[in-house]
């Protein structure tokens, strides 16, 4: 499976991270699930932090956000199984995409996966 929208590889324990990330924002701020809204929060710029599946199919459900959060400034981030990503935000289902609107207690987390993701970005 290609996984052209993936930019760059992510450590285990920064996944682990953004999963924390994804659920303390879930419980004490706002998190948005599915590609259309996490597409239309990047746009607004009221995205914080996006968080993207690897294992999306196909991969153009999912393979504009990574330049469109590089062109609103926004930063994003990896995980391997949409199915986890479903489950962090609460979602029953798989979902593709989610973002973090309004970290919450998640703020320092957030600050943290940003700094790591842009040293991996190179």
């Amino acid at each position: 499976m290609a996984k052209l929208h993936v930019r760059f590889e992510m450590p285990k324990d920064l996944v682990d991270k953004t999963f924390e990330a994804l659920e303390t924002a879930r419980a004490s701020g706002k998190v948005v699930k599915g590609t259309n809204e996490v597409t239309k929060v990047v746009e607004r710029q009221q995205a914080v932090l996006v968080v993207i599946a690897e294992d999306v199919e196909p991969v153009e459900v999912v393979a504009h956000l990574p330049v469109l959060c590089d062109e609103k400034k926004v930063a994003y981030a990896y995980v391997p199984l949409k199915d986890e990503l479903g489950k962090s935000v609460g979602m029953p289902v798989s979902t593709s995409a989610a973002a973090i609107v309004k970290p919450g207690k998640a703020k320092d987390i957030i600050e943290d996966i940003i700094k790591k993701t842009k040293t991996l970005k190179g």
